[in-house]
């Protein structure tokens, strides 16, 4: 991975913080030049920042016109799918063979403390219509899952991957009835994995990310 310069670091920083927190209008066509100078740096870190934010997956570049937020569509999300069934499947078989060791007591622990926040949180948006605390802590029960295995180029794919993750979530959540599902998906996988069944919680896992292909609705 490119070590970035301080100037890049903070150009990336700042845009991806803006798009996180939803204030870049997906619609708009964003200039460079005009983000350079909001921040007072050259144009050149700003440039480099870009690239880094296309490569990670939250923006789309255009030659000569500027950047817009990248919009999830069918090819997006289905690869990105893909992806994490091959990780977190491996993660599930690595983390339920050892399970009774401490280290896996720990995660299962950690596992179980996420879903009872995620449960809370699910309350809480079923009377406000608020799905970034539960959206936030599916990301941290699939992400104890991906981190158990200490891989570090995994990880770096697995964090190229988060903004079309939470995208993929945002938009499934909204579908009636998946913020229970993907409730009890988590909890029926977190049941198997503690009785050390490998299999069958491979199984749910590969279900429950499957599932937005069944019910997002998406750009082709």
């Amino acid at each position: 991975m490119k070590i970035m310069s301080s100037l890049q670091q903070e150009a990336y920083n700042y845009i991806k913080k803006l798009i996180l927190t939803n204030k870049l209008d997906v619609n708009i066509m964003y200039s460079e030049t005009k983000l350079s100078k909001e921040l007072g740096i050259s144009r050149t870190p700003m440039r480099e920042a870009l690239q880094c934010l296309s490569q990670d997956g939250y923006i789309d570049v255009v030659p000569s016109k500027g950047f817009r937020i990248r919009q999830l569509n069918q090819k997006d999300m289905k690869e990105t799918i893909q992806i994490r069934c091959a990780i977190e499947g491996f993660c599930t078989h690595c983390l339920a063979s050892t399970i009774n060791t401490p280290k896996g007591q720990k995660v299962l622990r950690e596992l179980e403390n996420i879903l009872d926040l995620q449960a809370k949180a699910a309350e809480n948006s079923s009377t406000d219509g608020n799905y970034e605390d539960f959206i936030n802590y599916d990301h941290q029960f699939h992400l104890l899952l991906v981190n158990y295995i200490n891989n570090e180029e995994v990880n770096h794919i697995f964090q190229r991957l988060m903004y079309l993750i939470k995208l993929t979530s945002q938009s499934a959540l909204e579908v009636e009835g998946r913020v229970t599902g993907t409730l009890e998906e988590h909890k029926k996988y977190f049941d198997y994995l503690k009785a050390g069944n490998g299999d069958d919680a491979y199984r749910i896992l590969i279900n429950h990310l499957m599932m937005p292909l069944n019910v997002v609705k998406t750009k082709k």
